[in-house]
């Protein structure tokens, strides 16, 4: 059986994602800096609204405003940038989230 559809609305959103096998997404401060840098520029791209944003060592919360129904281009977005920058740095291969 399909999974049904994703809702896709405009409005306010918690997003909470984390590492797989809950590994580190961060292992040093330099990555959550990339990390916000793709947030922002993203952010600008997709015309998104962040309210708030916690980065833990192997997850993290975003509290966003999405202007249109744009929440999976966005967030495809940052995160598959994410785990490109990510895998290159530290020559690894797979899943990072």
């Amino acid at each position: 059986m399909a999974r049904r559809p994703r809702l896709d609305l405009d409005g306010f959103h918690h997003i909470v994602n984390r590492g797989v096998a809950k590994n580190n997404i961060y292992k040093c401060d330099e990555d959550k800096n990339k990390f916000l840098e793709m947030l922002c520029k993203s952010c600008h791209i997709y015309r998104v609204n962040i309210h708030d944003y916690c980065l833990m060592d192997n997850h993290y919360h975003l509290l966003i405003e999405t202007t249109s129904q744009n929440l999976s281009l966005f967030m495809r977005q940052i995160n598959g940038n994410y785990a490109i920058y990510f895998n290159k740095k530290y020559k690894m291969v797979g899943h990072l989230w």
